[in-house]
């Protein structure tokens, strides 16, 4: 497992095929190719550069990019652009301050197809949340397979406080404020 900083926009084209194998497939595959490639590479761009950056990337035996994982921590105050508004209004300003400013941000984990079922995807959020166990993250709330992965690897949605958008948050097994059961 290599691990980055800033000095993952060396592999930044390498990066961005991997993501955009993963997320234009299946229940991604609405997405434009190209307009996932340019999207992403931009993003990554300024994402490298925020406080708190981290990357893991995971290769298979002939080199190739097989899983990676990107995040950050979260800066106060929140964020509204994005899926950002919709989390404020899910959650209610309380919780995300209390639950997400500070805490560690995983904004993509992605595992390529011939990779899958290998529990790599369990890994690089096992390393991530192990150097940074106050961690969150959100997904679509059509991506079914990914939530049953999230919550059988021990992630939990925490109360919500609004209405339903179409994106869920889920805080890592050992972030202080999980609920429990």
């Amino acid at each position: 497992m290599e691990t980055y900083g800033t000095d993952v926009l060396g592999i930044a084209d390498e990066l961005t095929t991997a993501y955009v194998e993963v997320f234009t497939a299946p229940p991604w595959e609405h997405r434009d190719p190209e307009e996932t490639r340019t999207a992403f590479r931009k993003r990554l761009e300024d994402d490298a550069h925020r406080d708190g950056f981290r990357a893991w990337i995971e290769r298979s035996d002939d080199g190739r990019i097989s899983g990676f994982l990107t995040g950050w921590t979260t800066p106060g105050p929140f964020r509204t652009d994005r899926s950002y508004g919709d989390v404020l209004d899910r959650l209610g300003p309380a919780q995300v301050d209390a639950l997400l400013v500070g805490a560690f941000e995983i904004d993509e984990l992605g595992v390529l197809q011939y990779a899958r079922g290998t529990g790599l995807g369990r890994r690089l959020l096992e390393l991530a949340t192990a150097e940074h166990p106050r961690a969150w993250l959100l997904t679509w709330n059509q991506a079914h397979n990914t939530i049953a992965f999230y919550r059988q690897v021990g992630w939990q949605e925490p109360a919500p406080e609004g209405p339903s958008h179409n994106i869920l948050v889920f805080l890592a097994p050992n972030h202080p404020g999980a609920p429990t059961d």
